[in-house]
C-alpha cells in the first residue's frame, strides 16, 4: 500500500468515523487501494505515521480537520511524502483553500494524484518552535479555540466557533500587542486588540473569512488586526459573520509579511489551527511550498 488514510475518531462530533465506509466504497470504486487507521489518541497516531512512513507509504491523508491535518504535517514534514485531506472536522479551512469542499471531491482528487507545493507557517516560541497550517493568533480567537475544542466540540463549521468566540467576549479585555515586520519594511504596532492573526488561508474557525486575500503558495502570511470593540459593536457584526463568514466592518486592518514578531503580555496564549501552542513572545516565519499537497 502505497496510500495510508488516517481517521480520526473525534473529528466533527465523530463525522469522520460515520463517513469512513463510504470513503473506502468510493476509493474502491475508483479503483485506488489504501490502507486506513484509527487512531485513539494523538501519541497513536504520531506511531502509525512512523510506521506508514517506514514501510515505504508515500501518500499520507487525514481524514478531519485542520486540527488533524495538522499532527500528521509535523510528523511527517521532513518526509518524501505527498499529503491529502479529507475534510469531515469541525473547521475545514484548509480543505477549503485547496478547493476541495467535501468528501467526494476529496476522494476524486486524492485518486486522480494531482499535487501542488504550499507554503506552512511556523511559530518559533524561547525554547520550541511548531508549525500550523491555515491560521494562527492571540486574543479572543485563542480563547475561543480553547472553547472550541472542549465545550463547543461537537457543534458543527463556523457556528461551533462563534459560539465559543461569544462565551470567551465575557469579561474578554482585550490583548496588547507589539508586531514587528522585518522582511517587509512595515512600521512596527503596539496597540490593544480583540484579536491579532497570522494567516495562511482565507479563512478560519469554519469558515470566518478574515483573510481573504490570503493564498497557500505566495511565500507570505497575512496579518490581521481587530481593533478592540464592545460586546455590542461584536453583537452588530454576528449575523453577516453567521450568514457569510464575511468580517463587514471597517475596525480591521490587513499586513502581508514572510516574517513576523510578536511580544504580548506574560501568559498570553497563541494558537494555531484552533491548537494552543505557546506563551512566550513569539516569531512567525513562511516556509514558503514547504509540503506537497493533493489538490485539483
Amino acid at each position: 500500500m502505497h496510500t495510508t488514510v488516517f481517521v480520526n475518531p473525534y473529528a466533527g462530533g465523530g463525522k469522520a468515523p460515520r463517513i469512513a465506509a463510504k470513503v473506502r466504497a468510493a476509493f474502491t470504486q475508483a479503483g485506488y487501494a489504501a490502507q486506513y487507521e484509527e487512531p485513539r489518541s494523538v501519541e497513536e497516531f504520531r506511531g502509525q505515521v512512523r510506521v506508514a512512513i517506514n514501510a515505504g507509504c508515500k501518500t499520507l491523508v487525514a481524514m478531519g480537520g485542520d486540527g488533524t491535518l495538522q499532527v500528521l504535517v509535523r510528523e511527517a514534514l521532513q518526509c518524501p511524502v505527498t499529503f491529502g485531506i479529507i475534510p469531515s472536522g469541525g473547521g475545514n479551512d484548509f480543505a477549503a483553500a485547496l478547493g476541495i469542499s467535501n468528501w467526494q471531491k476529496a476522494v476524486r482528487v486524492i485518486a486522480l494524484g494531482k499535487s501542488r507545493p504550499v507554503d506552512l507557517l511556523r511559530v518559533q516560541f524561547k525554547n520550541f518552535s511548531a508549525v500550523y497550517l491555515g491560521g494562527g493568533g492571540v486574543g479572543l480567537d485563542a480563547d475561543a479555540a480553547s472553547l472550541a475544542s472542549q465545550r463547543f466540540a461537537n457543534w458543527r463549521g463556523r457556528l461551533r466557533y462563534l459560539a465559543a468566540a461569544i462565551t470567551a467576549l465575557r469579561g474578554f479585555p482585550g490583548v496588547d500587542v507589539e508586531l514587528q515586520f522585518p522582511s517587509a519594511g512595515l512600521p512596527g504596532i503596539q496597540r490593544r486588540v480583540l484579536l491579532a492573526g497570522a494567516l495562511n488561508t482565507p479563512s478560519y474557525g469554519g469558515g470566518l473569512r478574515l483573510a481573504p486575500e490570503a493564498r497557500l503558495d505566495d511565500g507570505l502570511a497575512e496579518v490581521v488586526l481587530i481593533e478592540m470593540l464592545s460586546k455590542w459593536a461584536v453583537a452588530a457584526l454576528l449575523p453577516h459573520l453567521m450568514l457569510t463568514g464575511e468580517l463587514n466592518t471597517h475596525r480591521v486592518q490587513r499586513f502581508r509579511s514572510s516574517r513576523i514578531t510578536l511580544k504580548t503580555p506574560e501568559g498570553t496564549w497563541f494558537h494555531g489551527d484552533g491548537e494552543l501552542l505557546g506563551q512566550d513572545p513569539c516569531e512567525i516565519t513562511v516556509l514558503p511550498k514547504a509540503i506537497r499537497v493533493l489538490a485539483p
